[in-house]
């Protein structure tokens, strides 16, 4: 037996997406000889709905706005999930920082990639601070729109990875959804990424930062310093 839920699932797209109303549908069943004869186009349209118009089993007027909602929700979440990047279509030029976010965006949103930025910089006080930012997780909890539009500057923040204000010598560390953080370490910080389990070693004194690591250095004008860490993450089979 046939249920709302079925219904919706058995019928293509286009048996309501084509239609703006469910008036519309009873009409694409209408034909010239049929408003010939009754000379009453709602009279006709009680005929296709009852199913002495048209071919096939005509829809009711609830199925077809189930199925126009379902439809929709289709659609809505079809958009949100193919969603512009925040970078694509900003002038980056001149921002070598911000070209490096750009060129990272997408592979930080799909998980194919989790980045590590670390900053140091100055803040609206003149002190110097700097940070260890997970770029992934910022991505999803913050608007980069504005970052990319050059109307706003991306800083380290006390609830990030890592973060430490030389003047006033505060230092915080937080776990993120991508890694953990291991501060006990007597050769300086270190990130566990959660996924693989992988160690980030970000002590410039290591030539190699660890499995599936790389460490680049931003040039910037932004910043007094940038570095990056992009961790490949291998998913298990």
């Amino acid at each position: 037996m046939d249920d709302d839920t079925g219904n919706t699932a058995n019928v293509t797209d286009t048996t309501v997406t084509e239609f703006a109303t469910y008036e519309d549908y009873l009409d694409s069943q209408i034909t010239p000889i049929d408003l010939y004869y009754l000379e009453d186009k709602e009279l006709a349209r009680q005929l296709v709905e009852l199913g002495y118009r048209g071919s096939g089993e005509p829809l009711k007027r609830e199925e077809f706005d189930a199925r126009k909602k379902a439809s929709e929700t289709f659609r809505l979440a079809k958009r949100l999930a193919t969603k512009v990047l925040a970078s694509q279509g900003k002038d980056l030029h001149g921002s070598s920082f911000l070209q490096a976010l750009a060129d990272r965006e997408e592979p930080n949103r799909s998980g194919k990639l989790t980045s590590i930025l670390f900053i140091r910089t100055f803040n609206s006080k003149k002190q110097e601070i700097s940070g260890y930012i997970d770029y992934a997780h910022r991505l999803k909890t913050e608007n980069f729109e504005a970052i990319f539009a050059k109307t706003k500057t991306l800083m380290p923040r006390p609830s990030d990875l890592s973060f430490y204000n030389w003047e006033t010598q505060t230092c915080t560390s937080n776990a993120t959804p991508n890694f953990q953080v291991i501060a006990d370490n007597e050769n300086g910080i270190l990130f566990k990424n959660k996924r693989d389990r992988k160690i980030i070693n970000v002590d410039p004194r290591e030539s190699n930062p660890g499995d599936n690591t790389t460490r680049v250095q931003i040039p910037t004008k932004e910043h007094t310093q940038v570095v990056i860490y992009d961790h490949l993450t291998r998913r298990k089979a």
